[in-house]
């Protein structure tokens, strides 16, 4: 196959850059800052995110786009960098659309990045997409986490408004990928328990949503072979609360100690790492309703079997 990635340059992309290319398809990577070759031998094409440009004829005759682009949420929650994630969102999401619907051949599937944050912070029942809450107005929070479920719909609304109607559509709602980089989220959790910082946070009743990185890329792969339309969930079936999450990756490091934090330490610590607090507060309560009902079987299901097979591997790096 002929895949292109725009935004592939970054964490998530790297694991489907790499699943795709072990297989031997073709990728053509969309970067704002890069042209060339990529390190798994990708094609690297500059693009600004926003107006056409050549890009447009690798989409046209393409057998797939999986758009990951848009700007970290790993930042501190400013007016100004809010409103950069909405615009990289959205603003991407619009040309994408614009692509495919000039094109002559154009891709038979779009897959569209999305975020489990869409949902409510909840603790009392999972959200799957049948059955989930939509956050935006939940009770003691603060005001501005509605912002984040704002602009997870209006990038979703971006997608679907496209008049692409030859091309199937999915956004994927995703949890925190889990991939063995120091970089990543999980070399982040396994930097801050080696320290000793692995404790509960605010209790730790708040649940954490994960996808291991390999079923995430074999997630991936099957929907594009599988005729599913409109949101998928990209959570492993197995969310736990945070304090169980961090027991479990504390006794896969072999560290018996990890001091707890108030959120108030926390959204003061938010401050100086220049992340914000909500990445770890609000409670993600997210199961893969319709990948599982589609025959989706995860190789990682659980954080007990995930968490010792990413240590040995960051290990190993």
């Amino acid at each position: 196959m002929k895949i292109i990635i725009p935004g592939g340059t970054g964490e998530v992309g790297q694991v489907l850059i790499k699943w795709f290319r072990d297989l031997q398809h073709d990728v053509v990577v969309l970067s704002r800052s890069q042209e060339g070759t990529g390190p798994h031998g990708e094609r690297l094409l500059q693009w600004d995110g926003k107006t056409p440009g050549p890009y447009f004829d690798h989409i046209d005759g393409a057998d797939a786009i999986i758009n990951l682009a848009g700007r970290s949420v790993n930042c501190r929650y400013t007016k100004e960098n809010l409103r950069q994630m909405m615009d990289s969102r959205v603003d991407s999401t619009r040309v994408i659309g614009r692509a495919i619907a000039a094109a002559e051949n154009p891709p038979p599937v779009w897959l569209q990045m999305s975020t489990a944050t869409i949902y409510a912070h909840r603790f009392d029942a999972p959200n799957d997409e049948h059955r989930g809450i939509i956050g935006g107005d939940e009770p003691d929070v603060p005001d501005y986490w509605a912002y984040s479920v704002e602009i997870a719909q209006a990038w979703e609304a971006a997608q679907q408004e496209a008049d692409t109607p030859s091309t199937r559509k999915v956004a994927l709602r995703t949890a925190m990928v889990m991939s063995p980089t120091p970089d990543s989220v999980f070399g982040v959790l396994c930097g801050l328990t080696r320290k000793g910082l692995g404790g509960a946070i605010a209790g730790g009743d708040q649940y954490v949503s994960w996808i291991h990185e390999e079923d995430f890329a074999r997630a991936v792969h099957f929907l594009l072979d599988h005729d599913l339309e409109g949101p998928v969930n990209l959570a492993s079936p197995s969310p736990l609360p945070q304090r169980e999450h961090m027991a479990t990756l504390r006794d896969a490091l072999g560290i018996s100690v990890g001091l707890p934090a108030a959120a108030w330490m926390v959204r003061l610590g938010a401050v100086f790492l220049r992340t914000d607090a909500e990445l770890v507060l609000k409670s993600r309560r997210v199961i893969p309703g319709r990948l599982t009902d589609a025959g989706f079987a995860f190789r990682y299901p659980r954080w007990e079997d995930a968490a010792p097979e990413l240590v040995r591997r960051l290990s190993d790096s």
